[in-house]
């Protein structure tokens, strides 16, 4: 189930119950139905208030609610709030404009740890900013190593990304000292910027490195930009890779 299908049955039984605490009606099996697809859906069954595991139906619900508060606004406040946590974090994780892009671009690469690493980074943005920094610069790390390796281009088992990077950069002439305008030598210079700023980021505020005391901690924001950067990128090298292969 992806997150806009989860995010619409949570918002189906955050109504019903709303409806049926507040004098209006409800679907008794289509609460039974929604309840156990949630139950079940991984990681999703923690966050769901507590009342959907322990009420199995709703005659159970309404036996709780009844007695909980005597006014409707209160009832809907409650149940409101019950949800919200589940839905904001739902709404996060929700596919944004111009990711899915960068999902189909790096599908298309044919390199099946490259999709699954795209995938990871995104399930970890919102739960887990740490990690997901640190998967972020995995991507491209992959990225590049599968561009230099259809290249046969040898590189480092230790290699770090920027280094990678300006491998890959040079086998698909994507470095700035590779041009003479103006404009693209300040557009790919920004790019080996970003990759560099990945680099850095991922070692200041990853869960990669031992952290002492006062070591920053990354909020989702940070890990936002940091997979929405990282997938930029990638998908800029596997579209750049396939042009060159195709003209080759």
């Amino acid at each position: 189930m992806n997150q806009r299908e989860l995010i619409s049955k949570v918002e189906a039984l955050q109504n019903a119950l709303v409806a049926y605490a507040t004098g209006g009606s409800a679907d008794a099996t289509e609460y039974r139905a929604l309840r156990q697809e949630l139950l079940a859906e991984p990681g999703i069954a923690k966050l769901l208030p507590d009342f959907v595991a322990t009420c199995r139906d709703l005659g159970q619900f309404w036996g709780l609610i009844k007695n909980k508060f005597g006014h409707y606004q209160e009832r809907r406040d409650y149940l409101w709030g019950e949800f919200r946590p589940l839905l904001d974090l739902l709404e996060r994780q929700a596919p944004q404009p111009g990711l899915d892009d960068v999902s189909e671009a790096l599908s298309t690469f044919g390199a099946d740890s490259v999709r699954t690493v795209w995938e990871k980074a995104l399930e970890r943005r919102s739960t887990d900013p740490e990690g997901a920094i640190t998967v972020a610069r995995t991507l491209l790390e992959t990225v590049c190593k599968h561009i230099l390796d259809e290249a046969e281009v040898e590189y480092a088992d230790d290699a770090d990304l920027p280094r990678l990077y300006k491998l890959t950069a040079t086998s698909l002439n994507l470095a700035p000292d590779q041009h003479s305008e103006q404009v693209f030598k300040q557009i790919l210079g920004g790019c080996s910027a970003v990759v560099e700023g990945l680099g850095a980021v991922r070692n200041r505020l990853s869960d990669s490195h031992g952290k002492g005391k006062k070591a920053a901690k990354p909020s989702a924001r940070h890990a936002q930009l940091a997979v929405n950067l990282a997938g930029a990128m990638a998908t800029f090298l596997v579209e750049s890779h396939e042009v060159r292969r195709g003209a080759a």
